[in-house]
């Protein structure tokens, strides 16, 4: 687990999550509680040490309504190569060539919870790259992630600026665009362009659900006869549909949001606080709330 002394060359300190049956070498701080019910939401702290050194090096999460995981701490731990694994990541050409898109549903009647915090990380890239000017996206699914609520807090009246779907196969077609671009998996970089494109703005967006927005899966238009075809659940009763319109996850969005410098500037905070609702009297300075289903980012001073 501590391992400085094999830690790669060049590698940045980020948050990392890992399941919890992955993590190997560390023990439970009996000392470090920190729940809101009877588990463990890491309000205390690192709750769990390396085996070997005793330090603090990871929070375990197992609590109710949160999801369980393990989160490393990126300055007690170091990545080390293991033998056998070839250390360069995986290309583009060969993520985007398998195909493997984030279904936007899941078959429990909800909205995809990868695809709603994507949309809500996205969303916030959105806002900033306005600057407070309307903003269209691409019709179908693209549309349903992000048109609403950009039409609900952006002002009214036609986009002065578009965000289009672009990269690895999908050019960017203006150097001054608003561009969605997938993420590496492996690298947690964002794709870029090269040569004049370069300058374009970048919104990230997990590599799944890129690759469902620019090669969207179609559904059969009726129901299919002999052996069920590729990822059909089954045939009768059909797939529930979602319990609820689409929304984007607000936490991500406002994690997202407060820690982009763009969301401080002077052009975007008049137009959110604007558009906020004048029911919501309450003083908040900058902090992101919910504005009749709609996030939004509130100055009042």
């Amino acid at each position: 687990m501590c391992a400085p002394a094999d830690a790669l060359p060049g590698e940045e300190c980020a948050d990392i999550v890992i399941a919890p049956g992955a993590i190997r070498g560390t023990r439970l701080i009996p000392d470090v509680r920190g729940g809101a019910c009877c588990g463990v939401d890491g309000g205390g702290g690192p709750n769990l040490a390396c085996t070997a050194c005793g330090l603090p090096v990871a929070t375990r999460i197992d609590d109710c309504s949160l999801w369980q995981a393990v989160w490393l701490d990126p300055h007690a731990v170091h990545p080390v190569r293991v033998g056998g694994i070839d250390p360069a990541p995986s290309s583009w050409e060969k993520l985007t060539g398998k195909g493997e898109g984030t279904c936007p549903v899941v078959p429990i009647a909800t909205w995809n919870p990868q695809r709603e915090a994507a949309a809500g990380q996205a969303l916030a890239h959105l806002l900033v790259a306005s600057e407070g000017r309307p903003v269209g996206v691409p019709d179908g699914l693209t549309a349903d992630m992000f048109r609403h609520t950009l039409a609900a807090v952006l002002p009214a009246g036609p986009p002065e600026q578009c965000a289009f779907l672009a990269g690895p196969g999908h050019p960017i077609p203006d150097a001054s665009a608003i561009v969605l671009v997938p993420v590496h998996p492996q690298t947690g970089r964002v794709w870029t362009a090269t040569g004049p494109a370069a300058s374009a703005y970048p919104v990230p967006l997990p590599l799944g659900v890129w690759l469902w927005l620019t090669s969207p899966r179609p559904h059969p238009p009726m129901p299919a006869s002999g052996r069920l075809p590729r990822d059909v659940l089954r045939d009768d009763p059909p797939p529930p549909l979602p319990n609820g319109p689409f929304r984007a996850d607000r936490g991500t969005f406002e994690h997202t949001l407060l820690g982009l410098p763009g969301a401080h500037a002077r052009q975007l905070r008049e137009v959110l606080t604007h558009r906020a609702s004048v029911g919501l009297a309450q003083r908040l300075c900058g902090v992101v709330i919910t504005c009749r289903g709609t996030l939004v980012w509130r100055d009042v001073n």
